[in-house]
C-alpha cells in the first residue's frame, strides 16, 4: 500500500525540543541587559514559535527600534553562548524520529530559529 505522504515536517520548540525554560531565561536576561523590564514568563511563553523579531515586537510594543535591536542581539548572545543549560528532546522523540526514518519517511524541521540557534 502506497503512503499518502513521504515527507513529515516538524516544528522544533515545544514539539520536538523542550526549550521553553531556556527561551524564557534568555528573553528575560536580554530584556534586563537592554534596561527593559522583564515581561514575565507567561508573556514570553506566549510568543514561543514566532520569529525573533516578531516575538520581540509583541513583547515590547512600546520600545523603539534601536532598543529592540539590542534585545535581539542580547537574546541571541544568551541563547547561543551564555546560557549553557541543556535542552532535551521530549521523551520518545528520538525513538519516534528514528522509527519514521527507518520506515522511509523524509523528515524536516520548520522553525523560526536561525540554523545557529537550532
Amino acid at each position: 500500500m502506497k503512503r499518502e505522504y513521504d515527507l513529515i515536517v516538524f516544528d522544533w520548540d515545544g514539539t520536538l525540543m523542550d526549550s521553553e525554560a531556556k527561551i524564557v531565561r534568555c528573553m528575560t536576561n536580554a530584556a534586563l541587559d537592554a534596561g527593559i523590564p522583564d515581561p514575565g514568563a507567561p508573556a514570553i511563553r506566549h510568543i514561543i514559535g514566532l520569529g525573533l523579531a516578531e516575538a520581540i515586537g509583541a513583547l515590547f510594543p512600546d520600545v523603539d527600534d534601536a532598543r529592540r535591536d539590542i534585545i535581539v542581539g542580547r537574546y541571541r548572545e544568551h541563547f547561543v553562548h551564555l546560557d549553557d543549560t541543556a535542552t532535551d528532546l521530549f521523551p520518545g522523540v528520538s525513538e519516534g524520529l528514528d522509527a519514521l526514518k527507518r520506515s522511509g519517511y523524509l523528515l524536516a524541521v520548520a522553525t523560526g530559529k536561525a540554523r545557529r540557534g537550532l
